[in-house]
């Protein structure tokens, strides 16, 4: 037994989360034989603490498969890597993929995915960041639990403010929670830029910019100046909704930013005295858009009141219920999230060296 050997028997075990085999998803980091025993590292792209088991036991399981084999072991783990973006636009210091959650409209429940789906990536073992680019409706602050203001050392740059494991920026640190942003739209976007570089972001894997409604200025600020990795569309069921979000889409494609999927809240409501199941803002209306334009489908949220309690009260659901069946659906969102960018093409840019003529 060789390691070729091993190398062709697990060309045909499955990732289950990616339905690609390891070895076409370069998740096979090392392989030790020593006799009978087989020792394998796999770290896969994306972050899947909840997932180690699982990986573990289907690799041993498949391992087992081949003659003459005495003891197997494997270790799982993840690492997370930068990935293209938009042609001309470089990354950011401290932040290695940046995904735009946005919506078409507003009221669709577009900050709290954010939220939940920032908190779902750090729950799975990554390092995570949120920006709240909504300059005139600052969500996040209230969202988070944060207040107080962040700090300075050097007087220029800011210190993320942090909650619950994941770093925070938004304008919302920066004002009065009573104090309107009478702005016009150069100095909204100036203001976004500044929030994410100047913020002191420390080695995100993700960071999740929890974007204002609509296709104005701040989200073309975003495509021409921002690296995104990708973007997360939010809708309801609701033609009225989906009709703009299928414009936020179209925006997005334009620009060169990949969608990664989209998400619908309030797809039905279970009344909690009777059980009953009704789509009270009609149904199919994702769906139906992602068979469209050819788009994932990244999961579906009930309209359930304790969602918007945990948000208000600065504990969202992710983490009030890590173990309830909304944050389950959060994390597979997340985790499909995750896989669609691990997938892409990796960004090299950081690892050329800087040349120099001198004359």
């Amino acid at each position: 037994m060789t390691e070729s050997d091993v190398l062709t028997h697990l060309a045909t075990c499955i990732d289950p989360n990616t339905g690609r085999d390891f070895i076409k998803d370069k998740s096979i980091k090392r392989v030790v034989i020593d006799g009978a025993d087989v020792t394998v590292e796999v770290v896969v792209g994306y972050p899947a603490k909840s997932q180690y088991d699982t990986l573990r036991q289907i690799v041993m399981q498949h391992l087992r498969g081949l003659p003459d084999v005495n003891k197997v072991a494997v270790t799982v783990s993840h690492k997370v890597v930068s990935h293209a973006v938009q042609r001309g636009v470089k990354l950011k210091h401290g932040i290695k993929n940046i995904i735009a959650v946005a919506s078409g409209k507003g009221g669709v429940g577009k900050s709290t995915t954010a939220v939940n789906l920032a908190l779902a990536l750090s729950a799975e073992g990554a390092n995570v960041g949120i920006l709240d680019a909504d300059i005139y409706g600052p969500s996040q602050p209230l969202m988070l639990g944060i207040t107080g203001r962040p700090e300075s050392a050097d007087g220029k740059t800011l210190e993320p403010m942090e909650a619950h494991g994941i770093q925070a920026m938004s304008i919302g640190f920066l004002i009065d929670t009573d104090t309107p942003m009478v702005w016009r739209g150069p100095m909204v976007t100036q203001a976004l830029e500044q929030l994410l570089s100047d913020t002191n972001w420390r080695d995100l894997d993700y960071l999740v910019i929890d974007m204002p409604p609509g296709t104005g200025d701040i989200q073309l600020t975003l495509a021409q100046k921002v690296p995104v990795t990708g973007a997360v569309i939010v809708t309801t069921p609701q033609e009225i909704a989906v009709m703009d979000a299928r414009k936020g889409l179209k925006m997005f494609e334009k620009v060169g930013i990949p969608i990664v999927g989209i998400v619908e809240n309030m797809s039905t409501h279970v009344c909690s005295n009777c059980g009953h199941v009704e789509a009270i803002f009609g149904e199919g209306g994702a769906k139906a858009m992602c068979r469209d334009y050819n788009t994932p489908f990244l999961g579906g949220l009930p309209l359930d009141g304790k969602i918007r309690e945990q948000a208000d009260s600065g504990r969202p659901t992710v983490v009030a219920d890590p173990d309830g069946q909304v944050a389950k659906i959060y994390l597979e969102i997340a985790r499909k999230v995750a896989i669609f960018v691990a997938q892409k093409s990796e960004d090299h840019t950081s690892k050329f060296p800087t040349i120099k003529v001198v004359s």
